[in-house]
């Protein structure tokens, strides 16, 4: 391709706060117009910072940046001018409707006249809005958030379009549609960046930029990168224990990770590339069988593994008791916002010591029903209880046994690390005399020292999760919710949840989660779907998968079944996803 074709060139790029290792360290790399380049790495990885420079919104300290022909350092209008910007926190105006950010937007672009009628007509066209250009963007789904950023960063039709991982916390339908409305600018020729936590992303793009703190692993074709694990992914059948079958199965020294995929385990090997292995060698009893590589595989393998041994706040935790019955029943539940029903006569039990996955596209009713089940809304009709209490009538007793995450970060941004655990110490009713050990357990077991003294606020999101979580299990719950809460990380630190997690359950802790990540769906026991207000699905991850199974996808991912029973359902009731709630 032509030197014309260069939108972004960067050569020894490098970006310094303050004294430490560089946020971005000697970076050289090109971008070109009419592909995407995707740029993945860990949290705190630079990726966020590398974005910011090529908006010209951040100065290099060393090296050279040249954007659309100019150096940001002298030209930064002209950028701001030609290209467009989505950053990764929604930007825009919650009080505001639809159409009036897309007014403003348009004003400070200066897209006047017969061009802002165009422009509004192609992005309302584009995202299937005109209904709802009238609706205060604060009501918007997650998806219909991220669709209304990326139509006002298009307003002025940018060459370069800067995309800071527009999929967070967006269902996997949407993210297709997200997907898809890229695609479309991509063939007018423009050059889009998109940075992602979904690695099944950037193994879409042409090219992808792997960093990890802050220096450069990776930059090329994704599929030279998914190459170098090819002949190590292997899948071994699990009859029952899934969880500590993989457990023990990353004790071993040639495994380098592995997650649960239904009742199979997929696991990686380090070194080179084999024609047989014997799982026996890794404590596992079933038979080995080769499997596909996958970008995520060799996304694990460049930054050396998640981190070994068993999960420290399993391990610190108090075994729960059994018991036989329900820990967690919805019956009949419903919850109306005038005359729309968001949840509408769900019912489901969860016994103790299993994961349950609460799943639904953006605005299904999922959200709804998991804040009613966990005593923060109150049903319109229906009961939702915890172990055995009903949380309308015995809230405070209830939520005393159970540990709460938010999907979005709801401590105190102005307290440091260690107040804020402190502060929750006492909230859930913590002795004196265990408040102190407690704290200095979850800054270790989070690996949280160093952020100790750090007010939160300002935490990488990767780390204001682990806070959020040792936060709910200061007093150590017998039920853990859990909305979202790896929403946004990266796939190292979405491991390491998930083996709390797993040691969490196994010491009888039940969990209830929502995810949009569907391969940790597979972790669950069971999952309920959730659309337009009902669950139209329940089941074992393998069981939905199968309803997907067809001649030519004989082996469906979870994404894959989630499409494909929320399409079936559709279908069913002759209606069109479109015209529920955005």
């Amino acid at each position: 391709m032509s030197d014309s074709a260069v939108l972004v060139e960067m050569r020894g790029l490098t970006k310094r706060f303050g004294p430490g290792r560089p946020a971005l360290d000697r970076l050289d790399a090109r971008i070109l117009g009419g592909t995407i380049t995707g740029l993945a790495g860990p949290d705190g990885a630079g990726k966020t910072t590398l974005l910011r420079m090529i908006a010209g919104l951040l100065d290099p300290t060393e090296g050279e940046l040249r954007v659309l022909g100019v150096d940001p350092r002298e030209d930064a209008e002209e950028i701001h001018a030609r290209a467009g910007y989505m950053p990764q926190r929604f930007g825009l105006y919650e009080d505001l409707s639809v159409q009036q950010n897309l007014d403003l937007y348009a004003d400070l672009r200066g897209v006047l006249g017969e061009e802002r009628r165009e422009t509004f007509g192609r992005l309302l066209g584009f995202t299937d809005w005109a209904r709802f250009t009238d609706r205060r963007a604060g009501a918007l789904s997650g998806g219909m958030k991220q669709k209304l950023g990326l139509a006002c960063a298009l307003i002025s039709k940018p060459e370069l379009l800067l995309l800071d991982e527009p999929g967070v916390g967006v269902d996997p339908i949407s993210r297709r549609d997200l997907w898809r409305m890229v695609e479309d600018l991509v063939k007018d020729g423009v050059g889009v960046v998109w940075s992602t936590a979904y690695l099944d992303e950037a193994e879409q793009c042409e090219t992808v930029i792997v960093l990890n703190e802050g220096r450069p692993v990776f930059c090329g074709p994704p599929g030279e990168l998914t190459g170098r694990v090819r002949g190590r992914a292997w899948a071994v059948p699990v009859e029952h224990g899934r969880r500590r079958a993989l457990s023990k199965a990353l004790q071993s020294e040639e495994v380098l990770d592995g997650v649960v995929q239904g009742h199979r385990l997929r696991l990686v090997l380090r070194g080179k590339a084999r024609d047989r292995w014997d799982a026996s060698e890794a404590g596992l009893e079933g038979k080995a069988e080769a499997a596909e590589p996958r970008f995520e595989d060799a996304f694990i393998d460049a930054l050396g593994g998640p981190p070994r041994g068993p999960s420290r706040i399993a391990e610190a935790m108090r075994q729960v008791p059994p018991d036989d019955h329900p820990v967690i029943e919805a019956q009949d539940l419903t919850k109306r916002f005038g005359d729309f029903a968001a949840t509408d006569g769900v019912s489901f039990t969860v016994p103790r010591g299993e994961i349950f996955g609460l799943l639904g596209p953006n605005g299904a009713g999922k959200s709804t029903t998991f804040k009613m089940l966990c005593g923060l809304l109150r049903p319109t009709s229906g009961r939702a209880l915890v172990t055995g209490l009903d949380l309308e009538h015995s809230g405070s007793e209830a939520r005393s046994r159970l540990g709460y995450m938010a999907q979005k970060f709801s401590l105190y941004g102005d307290l440091s690390v260690r107040q804020n655990l402190e502060f929750f110490a006492g909230i859930y009713g913590l002795p004196r005399a265990r408040q102190k050990p407690a704290v200095d357990g979850m800054l270790d077991v989070f690996a949280l020292r160093d952020q100790a003294d750090e007010a939160s606020g300002g935490l990488p999101l990767g780390f204001k999760q682990r806070l959020s979580m040792a936060a709910a299990l200061m007093h150590e719950p017998d039920v853990l919710f859990l909305d979202e809460p790896t929403s946004g990380v990266d796939p190292l630190t979405r491991r390491e949840f998930w083996k709390h997690i797993n040691g969490l359950v196994e010491k009888g802790v039940t969990v209830l989660v929502t995810t949009h990540f569907m391969d940790e769906a597979e972790y669950c026991d069971r999952i309920g779907l959730v659309y337009r207000g009902k669950l139209i699905a329940l089941g074992p991850p393998d069981e939905l998968k199968a309803k997907a199974r067809t001649d030519k996808n004989e082996s469906p991912t979870m994404e894959d079944a989630f499409i494909h029973l929320v399409q079936a359902w559709d279908r069913e009731q002759g209606g069109d996803r479109k015209e529920g709630k955005p």
